[in-house]
């Protein structure tokens, strides 16, 4: 299930939905007028690659545990958490 980001045209509120299906962009409305004049915005994206490189740390951390399912990881990515 994707969440798109949108912004209102007549109020520039910039506001994220979670699309369903097609036939929701009927029912959407911006959360500040309550108007349904919106275009979808291209959201800004975070992601970290890799490990080390030239000794200098990502900042990417994983973790490997035994748990119930076999065995797991946990990556852990700089960045707001």
């Amino acid at each position: 299930m994707p969440i798109y980001e949108f912004r209102c045209r007549d109020c520039n509120e910039v506001f994220e939905l979670l699309q369903l299906g097609a036939s929701q962009d009927d029912e959407a409305k911006c959360p500040t007028c309550g108007k349904q004049n919106f275009e979808r915005v291209l959201s800004v994206t975070n992601h970290a690659v890799g490990g080390k490189s030239g000794g200098a740390s990502s900042g990417v951390s994983k973790q490997e545990r035994t748990c119930s399912q076999g065995e797991c990881t946990t990556w852990t990515v700089p960045g707001t958490s």
